[in-house]
């Protein structure tokens, strides 16, 4: 429901996507966009016609034909979809939470385009694997009054294939196109570990990115501050104290040592002739 508290007819709403399509192919999205949300059943294709009734009125062929060979672009629609989310579900001025993440979409067939073996971690048994295909999704978070947590709205799409272009770089793709659409806006990418890496070098300075840490993370301290010199700035009191060498009493030490036979701190060192400041011990007793 909107903020403002007025809801829209269905028609708006769908009226809004009109710029990304031609006049015959808006038409044949709105009939499957009201046949996607009447289905109950399986969300297929013909499915869609099945719910918006029109199985009858239309061939299949035309339905086919809007997925596989109608003039529009995924991204413009996506796009068009943030537009209405951001002005219609989020306060004025306030950030885009964008969470991204992948997901594998299971198909079978020798001609799928894109399918391979992923990973999945929803799959069932000792091995998490299954055919098909790896989308790359982003969704805006929103809070709707009438639940009490938060929903997940799609709005882009990438399809990942192996060894090709990484996942990182489509997350970062389209991260930075919501940014572009909405530059008055701070947007906050959240993802988890497969998605923080080099690739995210040279953000935005309205672009905000949490993951989680991979296992094999290292963490560094800033560098320091240029200061125009050669070679490494000293720090204060940071010179090399000679290493606390320690050794047996002699014969002939006081009682108490010789009794406890306690080990002693001897501090007669001298300095490496390699100069390279290492320290070695000089023979005691």
């Amino acid at each position: 429901m909107p903020l403002d508290g007025t809801l829209p007819s269905l028609a708006a709403l769908l009226a809004v996507f009109r710029s990304c399509f031609t006049a015959p192919g808006h038409r044949s999205f709105v009939a499957l966009a009201v046949g996607l949300i009447a289905q109950t059943r399986r969300r297929t294709v013909c499915g869609m016609l099945l719910g918006a009734g029109l199985e009858l009125l239309w061939h299949h062929s035309r339905a086919h034909r809007f997925f596989a060979a109608a003039r529009w672009c995924t991204d413009a629609v996506g796009l068009t979809l943030c537009d209405l989310i951001v002005a219609q579900l989020l306060p004025p001025g306030a950030a885009i939470t964008v969470v991204v993440d992948d997901t594998l979409f299971k198909r079978s067939g020798k001609k799928v385009f894109g399918a391979a073996w992923h990973h999945d971690g929803a799959a069932k048994g000792p091995k998490p694997i299954g055919f098909g295909n790896c989308w790359v999704v982003a969704a805006i978070i929103v809070q709707l009054p009438f639940l009490s947590r938060p929903v997940c709205l799609p709005i882009l799409a990438r399809l990942w294939r192996p060894r090709r272009t990484g996942k990182i770089a489509f997350a970062r793709e389209m991260v930075e196109a919501i940014a572009a659409r909405h530059m008055g806006r701070v947007v906050h990418a959240v993802g988890d570990a497969a998605y923080a890496g080099e690739h995210l070098r040279g953000l935005d300075d309205s672009i905000t990115w949490t993951s989680r840490l991979k296992i094999t993370s290292v963490l560094h301290e800033l560098p320091p501050a240029r200061t125009g010199k050669s070679g490494r700035p000293r720090t204060k009191g940071a010179r090399w104290a000679p290493p606390r060498i320690w050794r047996r009493p002699a014969p002939g030490a006081p009682p108490g040592c010789a009794a406890t036979g306690a080990w002693t701190p001897c501090r007669s060192v001298k300095r490496c002739a390699c100069g390279m400041g290492r320290f070695t011990p000089r023979r005691c007793g």
